[in-house]
C-alpha cells in the first residue's frame, strides 16, 4: 500500500511517499498546474492513503483523490503541530512528519461532512454574508436620514418610513447615494428572501434539523446550521465538548483561585446563529434556546463554577435534540475524533 504525507499548498504540494511493500520513501514536489497533480495520482496503484492538514482550499484535491479511488485523511492542524518536536520547519519536514503520523497510527483524523452537506453550508454562509451587507446598507441610509433630522429606527424600513426617506431633500451626490443604496437594498431583499425559502426547504428535508426545530426558539436557519455543524452526535463525549466545539463557552483567564471569564468565542457560524436565535428569543431564563447558555451578552466575571454548569445545560439541550437519529443512520455515520 502507498501512504503519502502531503503538505498541501495553493499552487503545489510537497509529499513524502512510503511504499509499505518495499519500505522505499520518495520525497518530491508536485505542481498543481498543467495537470501534474492529476497525472501523479492517476499513476498510483489504488487505493493509496493520503494525509493532509485541515484547510479550506482542498475541495478540488478531495474530489481528485475520490475519482482516482484513493483515500484522503484530513487531520487536526493544531494537533499535528503539537506532535512536532523539532524547531526547524520546512515543507519537506512537514510532509515527513505527516507520513510518520500516518505510519505510526497517530494521525489525528477529524470528521468531515459530506460534499452535499458542505454545499448546503455555502447556502447558509451566502445568506449570512448578504444579511451583513443589507445591515451595512441600512446603516448608511439611516445615517443619511438622521443627518436630516429624521430618526425612525426600525420604522424607517416600513412603507411609510420608506416614503419619508425618499422624500428627503438632499444634495446632488447625497441624493444619488440614497438612490443607489435603495436600489441595492431592494436587490438584496429579493435575494435574501429567495435564500430564506431555500433554507426552509433544506431544513425540512434534514431529519436532525426537523427534530431541533421542535425546541422552542429554533427556526430553520438555527436548526439547519446546528445539524450541519454538529454532524454525528456520537463524536462528542459530553455536552461540554459540544459547547466548546460550537464556541459557546467563555474565554477564561483564571489564576490564584480567581476565575475570570470573558466573552464567548463563537468560532463556528452555527455558534453565531445559536446566539442570535437566543437573543431573538428574548434571552429570558427558561425560554427557548437561550435557557442555560452561558454569557450570551457582555463579558462576565465569576468566582464559582456556575458558568460551567450552565454550559453543560445548554449543550445538553442540543445533545438531547440531536440524539433522535435512527440507529441505522448512526451506524452509517463515521464517529471520527471528539472535537
Amino acid at each position: 500500500m502507498i501512504i503519502i504525507g502531503c503538505d498541501l499548498h495553493t499552487r503545489f504540494q510537497q509529499i513524502a511517499m512510503l511504499d509499505t511493500a518495499t519500505g522505499e520513501i520518495v520525497e518530491r514536489r508536485v505542481e498543481h498546474e498543467r495537470g501534474e497533480a492529476q497525472a501523479f495520482y492517476a499513476a498510483l496503484p489504488a487505493p493509496a492513503r493520503v494525509g493532509i492538514e485541515a484547510t479550506g482550499y482542498a475541495r478540488w484535491f478531495e474530489r481528485l483523490l475520490r475519482e482516482q479511488g484513493h483515500e484522503l485523511w484530513i487531520g487536526d492542524a493544531s494537533a499535528i503541530r503539537a506532535a512536532q518536536v523539532r524547531q526547524q520547519k520546512t515543507d519537506a519536514r512537514d510532509a515527513l512528519h505527516l507520513l510518520q503520523l500516518l505510519v505510526e497510527n497517530r494521525f489525528p483524523k477529524i470528521w468531515v461532512s459530506s460534499p452535499a452537506e458542505r454545499d448546503v453550508w455555502q447556502l447558509l454562509r451566502h445568506r449570512h454574508k448578504l444579511v451583513g451587507f443589507r445591515t451595512s446598507l441600512r446603516n448608511q441610509l439611516h445615517a443619511l436620514a438622521m443627518g436630516e433630522g429624521v430618526c425612525r429606527k426600525q420604522k424607517l424600513w416600513s412603507r411609510r418610513g420608506r416614503q419619508e426617506l425618499e422624500a428627503l431633500v438632499l444634495g446632488e451626490w447625497a441624493g444619488r447615494r440614497r438612490r443607489e443604496l435603495l436600489e441595492l437594498l431592494d436587490r438584496l431583499n429579493g435575494s435574501i428572501e429567495e435564500l430564506n425559502q431555500a433554507v426552509e426547504q433544506q431544513a425540512a428535508s434534514h431529519p436532525t434539523a426537523v427534530r431541533l426545530r421542535q425546541h422552542p426558539g429554533v427556526g430553520p436557519i438555527t436548526g439547519l446550521a446546528l445539524a450541519l455543524a454538529v454532524g454525528p452526535i456520537e463524536r462528542f463525549r459530553n455536552s461540554r465538548k459540544l459547547v466548546s466545539y460550537l464556541g459557546l463557552n467563555p474565554r477564561e483567564s483564571s489564576s490564584g483561585g480567581k476565575q475570570r471569564l470573558g466573552a464567548i468565542s463563537k468560532r463556528q457560524l452555527a455558534g453565531t446563529v445559536f446566539v442570535g436565535g437566543s437573543r431573538a428569543d428574548g434571552g429570558a431564563p427558561g425560554r427557548g434556546i437561550a435557557a442555560g447558555v452561558p454569557t450570551l451578552g457582555a463579558p462576565s466575571r465569576s468566582s464559582g463554577g456556575e458558568s460551567g454548569r450552565r454550559s453543560e445545560i445548554g449543550g445538553a439541550v442540543v445533545l438531547e435534540a440531536a440524539r433522535t437519529r435512527s440507529a441505522a443512520d448512526a451506524a452509517d455515520s463515521y464517529a471520527g475524533q471528539p472535537a
